[in-house]
């Protein structure tokens, strides 16, 4: 019986060769293990002999239907799963300017370890890492990079652009960025869709390791990596990319200005505050900064009144700590308005344990409170996302 609430696979696409044995992997995911079934739904494959194995451009899934019928099928399965949850994580809009071979190695690391939590047979020579498939791609990006080891080589599946080769798609071509926005828009209510299913057929649990990577837990642990980055795909807004000053005339002309995302984060430095908690919180922002390496980035203080803006970089050390008194959480966004640095491609980063005043209206700015262990509970925060560090 087919769920309505599931977008049908694309049939003109996906049996182009009669492939029977890509529908009936479809049924086996959708039976042995729900998650991925039904995430795999709403990807769309197309069938294109050019491709040496199979890829993804962030939305569609493209296979040579020769490889596909090679593989026995507990393989088969695993590769669509590979592919699907490589677009689904956003990892090619995610890699940015990062080098393209070693941003793929990291994310096969990623997604081979999640595929392997869940029972699932991998090829045999399956790029595996136990010790870093636990981490986010761009924390796994980082590590390889400052300690390479010998692997083996990577197959490059995570695509720039559409094949060339394949069929053209219903809708033109988009720009890039539009093109990350609009397959994060895509991806969010089919990953809600898959979770909803899985915990009812698997009396309400997810493995951790899905929980984690799709940032779906409902209370502590959300990875602030995975929330963070649904901000940056969000940012900037609909019409950022349109020159505002003609939209009253129904001219949507694009602006000659490059647009960027700016972090404005601030480290609570009030006597609450344990110097272990601030060591965690300098670790946090260090690798956020690492993580998202070309956003402007300021850094503020803030106890009861709000230190800086100081420019802060990957790598950059950390000007001394100032604070030390009481909580309060306004003069931070008060100083991000007067210091003009709020406008639509900012996103406000908090970290803290959540014990202060806050201001009687939300900011206009989205805001991620990264909370340290033992923090606020998260419905007492009164507006803004909530993800917590790990205790």
């Amino acid at each position: 019986m087919s769920d309505p609430s599931v977008p049908a696979a694309a049939p003109s696409d996906r049996t182009a060769g009669g492939d029977r044995r890509l529908s009936a992997s479809m049924v086996r995911l959708r039976a042995r293990v729900p998650f991925f079934g039904t995430l795999a739904l709403y990807a769309r494959f197309v069938a294109d002999p050019s491709m040496p194995t199979a890829a993804t451009d962030g939305r569609d899934v493209f296979y040579n239907p020769e490889f596909f019928a090679s593989l026995p099928a507990e393989h088969l399965d695993a590769v669509i799963v590979h592919e699907v949850l490589h677009a689904a994580l956003g990892h090619v809009h995610r890699r940015g300017e990062r080098d393209a071979m070693r941003w793929n190695q990291a994310a096969d690391v990623v997604v081979n370890g999640l595929i392997a939590d869940a029972g699932m047979e991998l090829p045999e020579g399956a790029l595996r890492d136990s010790a870093l498939e636990h981490f986010s791609v761009e924390e796994v990006y980082t590590l390889i990079e400052r300690a390479p080891t010998e692997r083996d080589p990577v197959d490059r599946d995570l695509l720039d652009a559409r094949p060339e080769s394949a069929p053209s798609p219903d809708a033109a071509p988009s720009r890039p960025g539009d093109r990350a926005r609009d397959d994060a828009r895509h991806w969010a209510p089919a990953v809600e869709r898959a979770a909803t299913v899985a915990r009812t057929r698997r009396a309400g649990t997810l493995p951790a390791g899905l929980e984690r990577a799709f940032a779906l837990t409902d209370r502590p642990r959300l990875d602030w990596r995975a929330v963070l980055w649904r901000f940056v795909t969000r940012t900037p807004t609909d019409f950022a990319a349109f020159d505002r000053r003609h939209l009253h005339r129904g001219l949507y002309l694009e602006t000659l200005e490059s647009v960027g995302l700016t972090l404005v984060v601030a480290i609570d430095t009030s006597g609450s505050i344990a110097e272990d908690d601030l060591a965690a919180f300098a670790n946090e922002l260090d690798a956020m900064l690492r993580a998202y390496p070309a956003t402007n980035a300021h850094l503020v203080y803030a106890d009861a009144e709000a230190y800086g803006p100081f420019p802060i970089g990957p790598g950059d050390p950390l000007p001394p700590p100032i604070g030390g008194g009481g909580t309060d959480f306004r003069p931070f966004f008060s100083l991000c308005d007067s210091e003009g640095l709020v406008d639509e491609n900012t996103v406000a980063v908090y970290l803290t344990d959540g014990f202060g005043a806050f201001p009687d209206e939300p900011p206009d700015v989205p805001v991620l409170w990264v909370v340290s262990p033992g923090g606020l509970d998260d419905d007492q925060f009164p507006f803004g996302t909530v993800a917590r560090m790990g205790s």
